[in-house]
Parts: structure tokens; C-alpha cells; sequence
């Protein structure tokens, strides 16, 4: 089976502008070398909050890069600006809602601002798109998911749905540390 390949695409018309340095692919970076136990190789684009350059940027990632999963953070508001979602959507084979429901779930413990937040993710050929928000604490959180004091999971992050996803989309198997993401996989039937 082939290495796992990630693309990270930070959405921003400021960063992408050098207004300020981009947090959000440094940030994706750093959890994914927490989280990911098996060899993988990411694919990075900062790009501002363009639709026709997204859905470009997504098409190019899957299509010809063969990326079996891409993490996008920024432009998931609800601003004229925002076009991530839609973007995404429109270059989309199927669109899973459970990841952006489970994201604002995990964020409204934090801001009540979150049901502003139009996080999705979709399938395009074997590759599952997901957008993540732009901050980097709530990155952590929705991949991650709450800890309570004791440092036991109160909820799950989403990407403990991502190792089993992949495979059903014909991707390569990801090894996670569980101390970061336990993966869910169904049990085998005896």
C-alpha cells in the first residue's frame, strides 16, 4: 500500500499576502506529527480566499498529486470572503455533513460563536477533504476532540474518524499515537 499523502492548504487573503505569518499549516503540521505513528508525506499551499484558485488548488491536490486526504483551515465563516466550503463542495463526488456537525459541536464548548462556522468535508475520487477552522487552538480541538482533567476524551475529535475513512476510499492504513487520537475501526466479525 502506498505512503499516505496530505495535503495542508491554509486559506487566507492576509497570510497568503505576507500581512502575517500563516498559523494554520505550521499548527496542522504539529498535530499530525503528534498524532500519526505510520510514514506520511504532506503537500502544502497557502493560498488567499479565492474560489475559482480553491477549488483549483483542491482539484490539483487530488487529481494530480493523488492526495488521499486534505486538511484545509481559514475561510469557513460566514463573511462574503469565506468561500471555503463552497468551493469544496462544488468539487465534491459526496459531501459528509457528520464532520462539520461534530466540529461545531466540540467548538461550542469554547465560543458560542461556532454555529456561525460552515466546516464540512466531502470525498473527491479517493481523497476525503476536510475544513478545519482558522485558529490554531480550535484545530487542535475539533482533530483532537476534549479532554477533562484527568486527560481522559469527554469527546472525540473528529479525526478518529479519519484512518478508517480513508480505507474505505481505498487509501493506505494510518497508524495513529494513541495517546493523541485513538482511531476507530468497526470490529471484525469472527
Amino acid at each position: 500500500m502506498s505512503e499516505l499523502k496530505v495535503g495542508l492548504v491554509s486559506i487566507s487573503d492576509r497570510a497568503s499576502k505576507k500581512v502575517y505569518e500563516d498559523q494554520g499549516i505550521p499548527k496542522l503540521k504539529e498535530w499530525l506529527g503528534k498524532a500519526i505513528a505510520s510514514p506520511y508525506l504532506t503537500l502544502e499551499q497557502l493560498i488567499p480566499d479565492e474560489m475559482k484558485l480553491i477549488e483549483k488548488t483542491l482539484c490539483t491536490l487530488v487529481d494530480e498529486d493523488m492526495c488521499h486526504l486534505i486538511l484545509t483551515t481559514g475561510g469557513t465563516g460566514p463573511a462574503e470572503r469565506d468561500v471555503t466550503p463552497d468551493a469544496t463542495i462544488n468539487i465534491a463526488d459526496k459531501v459528509l455533513p457528520g464532520f462539520g456537525e461534530q466540529m461545531r459541536q466540540i467548538s461550542l464548548n469554547f465560543v458560542p460563536t461556532a454555529i456561525l462556522s460552515r466546516q464540512t468535508a466531502v470525498t473527491r475520487k479517493g481523497c476525503l477533504i476536510i475544513n478545519l477552522p482558522g485558529q490554531p487552538k480550535a484545530i487542535d480541538e475539533t482533530l483532537g476532540g476534549i479532554s477533562n482533567s484527568n486527560g481522559e476524551k469527554d469527546v472525540n475529535g473528529i479525526f478518529s474518524a479519519v484512518p478508517y475513512g480513508i480505507e474505505l476510499l481505498g487509501g493506505p492504513s494510518i497508524i495513529t499515537n494513541d495517546e493523541v487520537c485513538v482511531a476507530f475501526r468497526p470490529k471484525k466479525k469472527e
